[in-house]
């Protein structure tokens, strides 16, 4: 069971996880704040102990077991630029990053566009959606999904998945780790509206595909070439010869 009282003690945040939602069970805590039904308070934090219609990218299964992990969504509001949504998707895998390696000093690497790995596993996987009114964003949703407790990931994987618990030989709080994610995260919003290359930066640190030969699948679609860069945005930069194109999606492998 998560403790809340003990979660609340270690949050420091103004506005992030102020307002918290705690369910034993929903379908997706993305869809929950999507849809604004249970919250529309800037801020507000959605934690579920299990998702049953849990998913990542593409509609990918998520799969998690009850009250071992940490599957949640964050509620931001607001007018965002379409264009900047991504650099929102920086700051919360940053985030989880930077908890990690404090909290357990872990080495973590970001995998574009939203994996956090350890030793080049899959501990947390980041989904964003948003609602759009007319040419504006009025309504962003994070959903996070971190590996805490699981003791083992039976099944098939592009990419080997692994836990806290596994990397470290011992149980974790998740209520520790779920209010420095928050902390993290709240501040890292705040850095990215002063300045959006810091936060490119502190991703790029993290990132050990850069400069590599990679291999970019989106459906059908197969493109090689090298991750020269992300831009100003956080999209890859994928450079082919003396060409250069911008990629918005897409799952990335090294060649």
């Amino acid at each position: 069971m998560f403790k809340i009282e003990e979660f609340d003690i270690k949050l420091d945040t103004d506005y992030i996880g102020r307002n918290f939602i705690y369910s034993d069970e929903v379908e997706s805590t993305n869809a929950m704040l999507l849809g604004g039904k249970d919250s529309n308070q800037n801020g507000t934090v959605f934690l579920a102990e299990f998702q049953s219609k849990g998913r990542g990218r593409k509609e990918r299964e998520w799969i998690s077991s009850s009250g071992q992990n940490l599957t949640f969504s964050i509620l931001l509001k607001g007018e965002f630029k379409e264009q900047k949504i991504n650099l929102v998707n920086l700051c919360s895998a940053i985030a989880v990053a930077q908890s990690l390696e404090n909290l357990y000093q872990f080495n973590v690497e970001l995998k574009w566009p939203n994996d956090v790995l350890v030793h080049k596993k899959k501990i947390a996987g980041i989904l964003l959606e948003s609602v759009s009114k007319g040419n504006k964003i009025s309504r962003v949703v994070v959903g996070i999904g971190i590996n805490v407790n699981q003791p083992n990931f039976p099944g098939q994987f592009d990419i080997l998945p692994t836990s806290v618990r596994k990397e470290s030989h011992s149980l974790a709080s998740r209520e520790k780790l779920l209010s420095e994610v928050l902390n993290n995260f709240e501040q890292l919003l705040d850095i990215s509206k002063k300045s959006g290359k810091k936060v490119l930066t502190l991703w790029r640190n993290r990132c050990k595909m850069i400069g590599e030969k990679v291999k970019i699948v989106d459906g059908d679609k197969i493109k090689i070439g090298i991750f020269d860069d992300i831009d100003e945005n956080g999209f890859l930069v994928l450079r082919t010869g003396d060409k250069s194109e911008k990629i918005h999606y897409g799952d990335v492998s090294l060649r």
